[in-house]
C-alpha cells in the first residue's frame, strides 16, 4: 500500500501519541511548562457534556438494542469505550495456545471514559517484588519516589476513601467516601464473619468540589457512561481539554500513528501517521516524542519504527520490546440473597463502582501462590437495561410461595413481569483482580504477515497462564463462596473448577495490560531507564503503562498518572539543562 507523505513545516517542542491516562497527564504538565504540545489521538474528540457524544441517563428505550453491546461498544450501547476487542480493519494475531484478548478505545480520553475509577496506589512491597519472593524482578525506583507525584495526583484529580493505616495500601489525600448500599452490608457482614477485611473504596469520583471546572457526583452510577458534570475522571476531560484552554497544545483526532521518525544519529524526530480521515500518510516533528499509546499499542510503534540506527525498531537494542506482557488475573461469583426478594424501591444508586471492597489481607508466604488480589463487590438496583429477566428459567426457583413451593417456570405477560420485579435488586457478587507473574514468554511481536487497514504491521500475541495464577484463581473461588454464604446468599451457578482453570478470566480481560517496554537499570534487559527514557533514543520516553515492572494487586492508573507527571517533570528539566 503506498501513501503520498505530507510533512509539516511546524516543529513542535513535544509529540505526545495518545490521549489516555499518561499522554492526557503529559500534555497538562509539559504544556504548563511552556512547551508546545501536539497530542495524536487515534480516534474521534469526545466530551460527555455534548448532547451528540451524551449517553448519561439516557433510558434504554432510547438504544435500538435496549443497551445491549456492540461491536464497537461491548461493554453497552451507551457505555463510553468506543473501540473494543474486534476493530473492524485493525485486527491483531495469536500464536498458539494463546487466548490473549486485546481491548482498545479509539476516542479522545482513551479508555479512562468508561473504566471503575478504581485508583489505588501501588505499596511499598509492590515496587520490590522480586526481593520479596524471587521472583520476576525489583523496580529500579520505589514507593518513596512516587509518592510525592501520587499525592499531587489525589489532589489535582481528586480520590475518595479512607485512612486505614494498612502498610502496602497506602492512604492518599482523600474525599469522603459514600455509605455502602443495602447489598454491600450482607456483603460486609459475610466478610466480617470469614475474618477478611472490607474497607470503602477508593475511586477518582468527586464527593466534594475541588475546582470550578468540575461538578459533583449527583450518584447516578452511571460513571462508564462518563459524566457530564464532569465528577469522575477522565483524560480528555480533566487533563486534555483543560490543557488545551491553557496552552500550547494542538489535538490531531483520527490519526493512527505508524511509526517514531529518527535522524543519522538515532534521535527521535517526530512521528509519522495516517489520518484516517484522508487515508494519507503525515509527518510531524518535535524535540522530543511521548508515548502513551497503551503498553501494546506503543510497543507495536516502536518495534515498527526501524531504521539504520535501530534495525530492531526504536529502542529495542535489548530486544525486550514486547516482552514481559502481563494482565490482572480475574475471577467473579455471584449470589442470590433471599433477603433482598421484593425488597423495597428506593434509590440507591450511589456512585458508578464500588463503594466498599477487600484489599488483599494474607501472607503469600503461607500460601501456594506468590502474589496476591483485591476483591470488588457489586449489585443493587441499577437502571434495568438489556439483559434484565434474563435466564429466569432458573432464577423463578429462588421465588417462594406461603408454602415453600417455587415459582413455575414458563409464560409470559403479566406472571413474568410480576416474577422479574420481585428479583430486581436481590443479586450481588464479586471479582477478584490479581497480581500475575512477568514472565519473558509472554509477549507480543509484530506479525509481519499481516497489516491494518492502514498498512501498518499488526501485533502478534504470545500469552499463557501459569500454575501461579491458576491457584490464585483457586484461591479466589474458595473466598468468594465463603463471603456469600457467611452473608447468607444462595450461590448461584456451578463453582468453576480446574476444567476452566477456575474461573480465570482470558489474559487481556482484565484490560490491564503493562510491562512491554518495562524500565531497569540495565540496557540489555530493559528498555527504559527509571525515568521512562529510552535507553536508546534519549528524547523518547513511553508515559502508559508499558514501563512497569510488575502489576501489582491493584489497577494501574493511579500508577500511570504518577509516573507520567514525574516524566514529565524530568522532561522539562532536561530541556532546559539541554541534554535533549
Amino acid at each position: 500500500m503506498s501513501f503520498e507523505i505530507k510533512s509539516s513545516g511546524e516543529a513542535y517542542d513535544v509529540i505526545i501519541v495518545g490521549s489516555g491516562a499518561g499522554g492526557g497527564m503529559a500534555s497538562k504538565i509539559l504544556s504548563e511548562a511552556g512547551l508546545s504540545v501536539a497530542v495524536l489521538e487515534a480516534g474521534g474528540d469526545f466530551d460527555p457534556a455534548k448532547e451528540e457524544d451524551r449517553t448519561q441517563l439516557r433510558p434504554p428505550w432510547e438504544s435500538p438494542r435496549r443497551g445491549g453491546g456492540t461491536r464497537i461498544r461491548p461493554f453497552g450501547d451507551f457505555d463510553q469505550a468506543i473501540g473494543g476487542w474486534d476493530i473492524e480493519g485493525e485486527p491483531y494475531t495469536r500464536g498458539e495456545g494463546t487466548s490473549f484478548d486485546w481491548f482498545r478505545s479509539r476516542m479522545v480520553g482513551g479508555r479512562t471514559n468508561h473504566w471503575g475509577r478504581i485508583s489505588l496506589r501501588f505499596g511499598p512491597n509492590d515496587f520490590k517484588r522480586r526481593s520479596i519472593d524471587g521472583m520476576g524482578d525489583d523496580w529500579p525506583i520505589g514507593y518513596d519516589e512516587l509518592k510525592p507525584y501520587y499525592d499531587k495526583v489525589d489532589k489535582l484529580i481528586g480520590v475518595f476513601g479512607s485512612k486505614e493505616g494498612i502498610y502496602n495500601e497506602p492512604d492518599g489525600f482523600f474525599l469522603p467516601p459514600p455509605k455502602p448500599r443495602l447489598h454491600e452490608l450482607f456483603i460486609m457482614k459475610g466478610a466480617k464473619k470469614a475474618n477478611m477485611p472490607v474497607i470503602p473504596g477508593r475511586l477518582s469520583m468527586l464527593t466534594r468540589p475541588i475546582n470550578n471546572e468540575r461538578g459533583v457526583c449527583f450518584f447516578c452510577n452511571q460513571c462508564n457512561r462518563a459524566c457530564q458534570a464532569y465528577a469522575d475522571f477522565s483524560s480528555g476531560t480533566c487533563l486534555i481539554k483543560p490543557a488545551m484552554a491553557k496552552g500550547k497544545v494542538d489535538l490531531y483526532t483520527m490519526a493512527m500513528v505508524r511509526t517514531v521518525t529518527t535522524d543519522d544519529s538515532g534521535n527521535a524526530t517526530g512521528v509519522s501517521y495516517i489520518s484516517k480521515a484522508d487515508m494519507k500518510e503525515y509527518k510531524l516533528r518535535a524535540r522530543v516524542v511521548v508515548l502513551g499509546a497503551s503498553a501494546c499499542e506503543s510497543a507495536r510503534i516502536m518495534m515498527n519504527s526501524k531504521s539504520k540506527t535501530h534495525p530492531n525498531g526504536v529502542g529495542n537494542s535489548s530486544g525486550m520490546v514486547g516482552r514481559y506482557l502481563h494482565d490482572s488475573t480475574g475471577a467473579d461469583r455471584m449470589g442470590i440473597m433471599p433477603d433482598l426478594i421484593d425488597r423495597e424501591r428506593y434509590n440507591e444508586d450511589g456512585v458508578g463502582g464500588m463503594h466498599v471492597y477487600t484489599p488483599w489481607w494474607l501472607d503469600n508466604k503461607k500460601l501456594d501462590f506468590a502474589r496476591g488480589y483485591h476483591i470488588e463487590y457489586w449489585g443493587g438496583m441499577g437502571m434495568p437495561s438489556y439483559g434484565i429477566g434474563f435466564s429466569m428459567d432458573t432464577m423463578r426457583k429462588h421465588l417462594k410461595d406461603e408454602f415453600g413451593n417455587p415459582s413455575p417456570n414458563g409464560g409470559y405477560g403479566e406472571g413474568l413481569k410480576k416474577d422479574i420485579r420481585r428479583l430486581y435488586g436481590s443479586t450481588l457478587g464479586m471479582s477478584g483482580r490479581g497480581e500475575s507473574i512477568p514472565r519473558f514468554s509472554n509477549y507480543c511481536e509484530i506479525d509481519n504477515n499481516v497489516v491494518d487497514k492502514y498498512g501498518i504491521p499488526v501485533l502478534k500475541f504470545h500469552y499463557k497462564w501459569t500454575d501461579q495464577e491458576i491457584k490464585q484463581a483457586k484461591h479466589m473461588q474458595d473466598t468468594f463462596e465463603e463471603i456469600l454464604t457467611e452473608s447468607g446468599a444462595v450461590l448461584l451457578g456451578k463453582k468453576p473448577g480446574a476444567d476452566t482453570m477456575y474461573g480465570l478470566a482470558a489474559p487481556g480481560r482484565i484490560i490491564h495490560e503493562v510491562g512491554t517496554t518495562r524500565m531497569g537499570n540495565n540496557a540489555s534487559t530493559s528498555v527504559l531507564n527509571s525515568n521512562c527514557q529510552a535507553h536508546d533514543c534519549k528524547n523518547l520516553f513511553v508515559v502508559d503503562a508499558g514501563p512497569f515492572v510488575s502489576q501489582a494487586d491493584k489497577n494501574p492508573t493511579w500508577t500511570i498518572l504518577a509516573l507520567a507527571w514525574r516524566t514529565s517533570d524530568y522532561i522539562v528539566d532536561q530541556l532546559k539543562k539541554k541534554n535533549i
